[in-house]
């Protein structure tokens, strides 16, 4: 009996795909070579992990070293450090107040000196012109040695200046928190004796304002004090022989 057309490709499809399937089924040797092929991979994988492992370690001592290189960098030190020579201004400040015949707020006999020159409510007789010029030149070097004093400030302003300048170019190149410290540090210093310069500069103009106050306040009070004299003053009896 003949098979049909339609038979005939139904029957070479299917002789067709078991020939395939048998072809593709691995044998005892090909599965041998597999088995080799994961066990490599497996050793490959794990050289992986152990190199990955490797490298975080090396990337945990890099972290080590900045942090270390860092600490170093924070805890170094200015060169150098720019400190003002405030007592050497403040002394000389305190020398120029003192002049002529000044009274002078850093005597060290300032009471007794004003005391002895300011006596207060009296009569001064014939020496009243001689007083009087004493309490006009004590007003008037005191006044000169407060201009001095300023005089003095102005000048120091240009140095000062210069300080200023090196600290803002510290504060601005400072890498490391020590370094800002100590840059903070000097610039208060700076503040504080330009403090202690603006209390001497208004001891220097208190002193010519109480000088002059206190020569006012004297001549006022000799001038009231001769005339207190003049109205007691009780002539002596008069002789009548004389007449």
């Amino acid at each position: 009996m003949r098979l049909s057309n339609c038979s005939t490709r139904i029957l070479s499809t299917t002789l067709a795909y078991a020939l395939c399937v048998t072809s593709l089924t691995p044998q005892p040797a090909q599965a041998g070579v597999l088995a080799g092929l994961a066990t490599e991979w497996t050793q490959i994988a794990n050289n992986v992990q152990l190199i990955s492992s490797y490298i975080r370690q090396g990337e945990e001592l890099r972290q080590k070293i900045l942090m270390v290189a860092d600490m170093a960098k924070q805890a170094t030190e200015l060169p150098t450090q720019v400190f003002g020579p405030i007592m050497a201004d403040i002394s000389t400040l305190h020398s120029v107040v003192q002049n002529g015949r000044a009274l002078a707020y850093s005597m060290a006999n300032l009471d007794a000196e004003f005391r002895n020159r300011f006596t207060g409510y009296g009569y001064a007789g014939n020496t009243w012109y001689l007083k009087y010029r004493d309490w006009a030149q004590t007003s008037l070097d005191s006044s000169l040695g407060a201009l001095k004093a300023a005089n003095i400030q102005a000048s120091q302003m240009s140095s000062e200046e210069g300080v200023l300048r090196q600290l803002r170019s510290m504060s601005t190149s400072s890498d490391g928190r020590l370094k800002a410290i100590q840059v903070a540090n000097q610039i208060n210093e700076q503040m504080i004796q330009q403090m202690m310069k603006l209390r001497q500069i208004m001891l220097a103009d208190m002193q010519g304002k109480q000088a002059f106050q206190a020569a006012q306040i004297q001549k006022d009070a000799t001038a009231t004090a001769a005339t207190e004299q003049f109205f007691k003053y009780t002539p002596p009896p008069r002789d009548p022989r004389k007449y």
